[in-house]
């Protein structure tokens, strides 16, 4: 999953910090909210002709990373 971190940055001066991808300004829970709302990749890429198919598997990438370094504390 390291190629996400190629593809991804967080600079303050874009979108407040939010994880974008590199050369964009569209941010990773953007592409998720999408996804999410039943996009289909191939309509993302449409929409969005900057991004590339491995823009949004980086951007699923970097949320399981994330997902995967969450724990669930003990009420």
């Amino acid at each position: 999953m390291n190629y996400a971190h190629d593809l991804i940055s967080t600079r303050p001066e874009i979108r407040f910090g939010k994880p974008c991808i590199v050369g964009t300004r569209i941010a990773v829970q953007d592409i998720l909210a999408w996804l999410a709302s039943g996009m289909t990749n191939a309509e993302i890429l449409e929409d969005f002709p900057e991004l590339t198919l491995a823009h949004i598997q980086a951007a699923l990438a970097f949320a399981a990373n994330i997902e995967q370094r969450t724990r669930q504390l003990a009420a």
